[in-house]
């Protein structure tokens, strides 16, 4: 005889041990794939876990399975051409949206049942005071999450700047004023009923804007990482409306992984989560405390062929990537270089930092995109105290990662930031399109260092010439 239940608890369990497993392997690079994988897998048959309950309970409507296939498909269909389509430089927008989906898709189930309450057994779900608690918390942190994403993406896109009123005071006013409205609209659910629910929906959806707006880009490793986490309580949250064990353990995974990856790249920036959130952008306060810096006065600047030449007479090389590798998409000319100084005997390393590129780990996806060897790929505090025995260092469109005013300029807005000590090496390239500061708007005292030279121009053109000029000079064919 057919049991619903107990065929539910078992694919609910394998499930979550599979999620269980995917979390695990994404903190190693040489596993991450495949633990995509298995969390998308689990993913896979938690649908099918809710499908089968379903039938279970009274089975589903040929309406509703219309409406099943179609969102499948349409959903199914746009993920896969984001995959394919989207590039690596807006990889971060993409995920940021995909946390605005998460928090949107909890929004939209709490709204559905407490509408629409769900009757299991003669129990209306959504009617009692756990199950408005938890609608009130799916609304409340799902809308932040969408609200908040939206304007996340729109801001890494360019399409959105940080309007200047959000630099004041008073935008902590305006937040505090829409949180009061939350936990008013929250607490009379319990009476009202959906008059307040869609209050909530609105104040929660205004708080996610007036949260996220101040934030800079210097700052977006943290809010990316901070809005994922969200998405998991959320999910959690709706868990609890739905009576879903599996999207409560699942939620709740996915929100401790995103907090623990937030103070991650807190630690990465020298910065709390309360200066990130209330702080108002990292940019703004630097401009204003020091306009950048003041100019540069000694520049070296030098050619690939030159390049070429100190690169040829090394034994060992850093490569430092940044996000302007990712604008140049030179990844893969990279690897070419790379493997032209291996065959020459040249051993060659990777170091990353934890919020380069505009993303967590954005660097290491670009890297593994190109075929790099995983052992190659070093964490900051593994590659630290190589530098001094480094002969060349490469950077390609870092900048604040490798400021050394971080430790040596306690005026500095960086001061404080664990960054990567390339000017211990014995020379240090630097490929930059021009002399424009990085996010924080911080003039670098790393470009006028005496070992310092500039390569100006795109990396993907800049990588190119120094692959000829390698080739030329035969590095590659030494025997």
């Amino acid at each position: 005889m057919f049991n619903a239940g107990i065929l539910k608890f078992s694919i609910d369990l394998i499930a979550v041990l599979l999620l269980a497993l995917g979390i695990k392997g994404l903190s190693k690079v040489r596993s991450a794939r495949d633990a995509n994988r298995l969390a998308a897998l689990a993913m896979g048959l938690a649908v099918i876990g809710v499908l089968v309950n379903s039938l279970g309970i009274g089975g589903i409507s040929t309406k509703a399975w219309v409406w099943i296939i179609i969102g499948s498909a349409i959903g199914g269909a746009l993920g896969l051409v984001t995959a394919r389509r989207v590039p690596m430089t807006a990889m971060p927008e993409t995920v940021a949206l995909f946390n605005g989906c998460g928090g949107m898709s909890s929004l939209l189930v709490a709204i559905a049942v407490a509408i629409f309450p769900v009757t299991e057994n003669q129990v209306e779900i959504g009617k009692g005071i756990v199950e408005i608690i938890s609608i009130a918390v799916s609304i409340f942190v799902g809308a932040i999450t969408f609200s908040g994403s939206l304007v996340a993406m729109a801001k890494l896109q360019g399409w959105l700047a940080t309007p200047a009123w959000t630099q004041s005071k008073f935008r902590h006013a305006v937040n505090i004023s829409f949180a009061v409205l939350c936990l008013v609209a929250a607490i009379n659910l319990f009476s009202q009923g959906e008059n307040s629910l869609w209050l909530l929906v609105i104040g929660s959806s205004l708080l996610g804007i007036g949260v996220t707006l101040p934030i800079g880009g210097a700052d977006m490793p943290v809010v990316i990482s901070l809005l994922n986490s969200y998405s998991g309580v959320a999910a959690a949250a709706a868990g609890f409306v739905v009576g879903s064990q599996l999207l409560i353990v699942a939620g709740a995974m996915v929100g401790a992984a995103g907090l623990i990856l937030t103070q991650v790249m807190c630690k990465g920036m020298n910065r709390s989560l309360v200066s990130v959130l209330f702080g108002g952008a990292l940019g703004a306060a630097s401009n204003t405390a020091s306009k950048g810096g003041g100019e540069y006065t000694n520049i070296t600047s030098c050619s690939a062929e030159e390049c070429a030449l100190t690169l040829e007479a090394a034994e060992r090389v850093v490569i430092v990537p940044g996000y302007g590798l990712a604008v140049a998409q030179a990844q893969h000319t990279l690897r070419e270089v790379t493997r032209a100084l291996e065959a020459g005997g040249i051993k060659v390393a990777y170091a990353i930092h934890p919020v380069a590129g505009r993303m967590p780990g954005h660097m290491n996806v670009l890297l593994a995109e190109a075929d790099v060897p995983y052992e190659q790929l070093k964490e900051m505090d593994q590659i630290n105290p190589e530098f001094p025995a480094t002969d060349v260092v490469l950077v390609l469109g870092a900048n604040d990662v490798v400021n050394p005013q971080a430790k040596n300029d306690p005026s500095s807005p960086l001061y404080g930031m664990p960054v990567l000590d390339v000017q211990e090496a014995r020379t240090v390239f630097v490929v930059k399109r021009g002399m424009s500061a990085g996010y924080s708007g911080i003039k670098n005292g790393l470009f006028e260092l005496i070992n310092t030279s500039m390569v100006f121009g795109d990396a993907k053109k800049v990588l190119g010439d120094l692959l000829v000029e390698l080739k030329e000079l035969g590095v590659g064919r030494k025997t």
